[in-house]
């Protein structure tokens, strides 16, 4: 075999689906996607996934990233030496589970951060557990932004190639609109702008979503546009940027999935949840910009009610794996664009 670039892959909480959907997606793509996957965990924990899922795959436990030949059939696993994850029981929340968790997530940004793997996929993580664990992180991108230095991260989604970004997060929709202005607007077209180009759009276009319906109708339905969008935007175009907006949310995403557009910066978290899992919510992924490292990720939860029941769809893992081993040829840009 050729020698292909190395994804680091956490299962996330190790009695969720997360164990299942990564032995399945590797147990399907390992030996054709353009890179290898190396699951960080406890052995016993991916063991336990594949007998549940009655696949004929063996987990070969490695010790160090000096890792040993590819073999057909089997899914190498980085021992991260947290005994006892795979003796608990499907689908709770316990403390042990949230540090082996914690403790994947440490030694595979490790990994990326040395430069031995090209990036970090990673598998749903339960909040509960990583803070019964003593975690004082949110979740995952507050942990890999302490762990890498970064201080601003941002979320990409990606569906069918094409790229989602958010102005606001996880704030009430109130929050939102209380947040936007057009110097915030600048900051979000600029680091999505940034993001487009360190992944592989040498001159992006970028539309910028209006919030009310109509865009705004001139102010009779709402006037953010009017105050805070179009003036952002007209600051950024003068800056020679590729940006246009604002356009109304009922057509731009349809636009963007059409070829007009690069990407599409959403106002708030549901305007562009909402349209990129409607098209398709097992192939949308999330990637983490503004760290040092790639990091891809599944976005969903971890699904305890049907965890160690060898039923979860394993599409958007799969997905994520496979955006991971496309994008693991942007690692040094990402390396030199964030790295500041």
């Amino acid at each position: 075999m050729t020698e292909r670039p190395i994804l680091a892959v956490t299962v996330g909480d190790p009695v969720g689906i997360g164990p299942e959907i990564t032995v399945r997606t590797l147990a399907e793509v390992a030996v054709t996607a353009p890179a290898r996957g190396v699951v960080v965990a406890d052995p016993a924990v991916l063991r336990r996934a594949a007998a549940v899922l009655g696949l004929d795959t063996r987990v070969r436990a490695v010790h160090s990233w000096d890792l040993p030949p590819e073999e057909e059939g089997v899914i190498d696993c980085l021992d991260i030496e947290v005994l006892g994850a795979a003796e608990l029981p499907w689908g709770a929340v316990d403390a042990r589970a949230g540090a082996a968790a914690v403790r994947a997530i440490e030694a595979a940004t490790e990994a990326a951060m040395a430069g031995r793997v090209a990036g970090i996929v990673t598998g749903p993580i339960n909040k509960e557990a990583i803070w019964a664990a003593g975690s004082p992180h949110l979740g995952h991108t507050e942990m890999l932004g302490a762990l890498t230095g970064a201080t601003r991260q941002n979320t990409m989604f990606v569906v069918r190639g094409k790229k989602i970004f958010f102005a606001t997060r996880h704030v009430s929709l109130r929050g939102a609109l209380d947040r936007i202005d057009a110097d915030q607007q600048v900051e979000a077209i600029s680091e999505a702008l940034t993001a487009l180009r360190v992944f592989g759009h040498d001159e992006p276009t970028l539309a910028v979503a209006a919030i009310n319906p109509h865009g705004g109708e001139n102010g009779a339905f709402g006037d953010e546009e009017i105050r805070h969008l179009a003036p952002a935007v007209e600051r950024m175009r003068a800056t020679g940027a590729d940006v246009v907006g604002p356009v109304p949310a009922d057509s731009v995403f349809h636009r963007l999935l059409t070829g007009h557009y690069d990407g599409v910066l959403s106002q708030y978290h549901d305007q562009g949840h909402i349209a990129a899992k409607t098209y398709d919510f097992d192939g949308t992924i999330s990637v983490t910009v503004g760290l040092p490292v790639l990091r891809t990720s599944v976005d969903h939860g971890t699904a305890f009610d049907i965890a160690g029941k060898g039923v979860a769809d394993h599409g958007t893992m799969r997905s994520a794996f496979l955006h991971g081993a496309d994008f693991a040829r942007f690692a040094d840009r990402i390396r030199q664009e964030y790295a500041r």
